[in-house]
C-alpha cells in the first residue's frame, strides 16, 4: 500500500484551510516580494510548490543539497529541476568546511554528540541556507503544528524574526493534517519522493533518517538516537534559540 491509500484523509473543513493557504500564497507573493520557497522535497512541500504552480505565482523555490542525501530524494530533485527551470536553485555546503569537519571528527560525527550532530547540521544546512535567503524578505516552509510538540504553535504567519536584517516566514500548511496533505497530493496527483511509501514521514540526511513503526511519533525516525527536545536542525530555530 502506498503512502496515498495508507494516508489520504481529509478533514471536514479541508476546503477552508485549502482557500486559506491559497489566499495566504497569493498575499506573500504580492505584498513580500522577492521571496522563496524552501523545499525539502518532502510531502508538504511538494504540495506547496503545486499550489504555488496551479496559482501561477512564479514563487522561486531552492533544496539544500546536503550532499548526503537518499538517491530517492536526489531522483525527485531531478524531476523537480525537469519541471521548475530556472525557478529552482540548489544550494550546497562549502566543500572546504566539509571536508575539514570529516577530517577532525570523522564522517559518523553525528552519532558521537548532539553538539557534534548539530555542527554537521549548521555545516551542510544552516549555512547554505543563509545563502538562500540572503536579500529575500520573506521565505515560505512546510512546518505543521502537528509535525511535533516542538511545532505545535507554529503560526501561518511568522513575525518574530522580522526586522533590519530579519525576515517574514509564511508557513501555509500550518494548520493542515497528514491527511490532508496525501488527500492533496492524491487528488492532483502531485509527484512526491518515495521514500514516503516506505514509512519515511519525515526525511532529511539518509544517515540521520530511518523508516518509522506503527504507533511511533511523526519525527521519531529523525536523530532517533536523541533527546526528542534536540530534533531540531537549526533551519527553523528562532535567533535567541540558537546556541552560541
Amino acid at each position: 500500500m502506498g503512502a496515498v491509500e495508507l494516508h489520504a484523509r481529509a478533514s471536514r473543513d479541508f476546503e477552508d484551510k485549502l482557500e486559506r493557504t491559497q489566499a495566504l500564497l497569493i498575499r506573500a507573493a504580492s505584498e513580500y516580494a522577492p521571496l522563496t520557497q524552501a523545499s525539502s522535497l518532502g510531502a508538504e512541500d511538494v504540495v506547496i510548490t503545486h499550489l504555488v504552480d496551479s496559482l501561477e505565482l512564479g514563487i522561486p523555490l531552492f533544496v539544500l543539497d546536503t550532499g548526503m542525501l537518499h538517491f530517492q530524494t536526489l531522483e525527485l530533485l531531478e524531476r523537480t529541476r525537469a519541471r521548475s527551470g530556472d525557478r529552482l536553485s540548489v544550494y550546497r555546503p562549502v566543500n572546504e568546511s566539509v571536508i575539514r569537519f570529516q577530517a577532525r571528527e570523522g564522517s559518523e560525527a553525528m552519532y558521537k554528540s548532539i553538539e557534534l550532530r548539530k555542527a554537521c547540521c549548521h555545516i551542510r544546512k544552516v549555512e547554505p541556507l543563509g545563502r538562500a535567503l540572503e536579500g529575500k524578505r520573506a521565505w515560505i516552509t512546510g512546518l505543521r503544528r502537528e509535525q511535533s510538540s516542538a511545532r505545535a504553535q507554529v503560526p501561518l504567519i511568522d513575525t518574530a524574526d522580522e526586522g533590519p536584517s530579519g525576515r517574514v516566514k509564511f508557513n501555509p500548511l500550518a494548520d493542515w493534517t497528514w491527511g490532508d496533505v496525501w488527500h492533496y497530493i492524491g487528488l492532483h496527483q502531485v509527484d512526491y519522493n518515495r521514500l514516503h511509501d516506505e514509512f519515511y514521514p519525515s526525511i532529511g540526511c539518509a544517515p540521520c533518517t530511518r523508516a518509522i513503526s506503527a504507533g511511533e511519533d511523526f519525527r521519531a525516525g529523525r536523530w532517533w538516537w536523541e533527546d526528542e527536545a534536540a530534533k531540531e536542525c537549526g533551519l527553523h530555530l528562532k535567533k535567541e534559540e540558537i546556541p552560541a
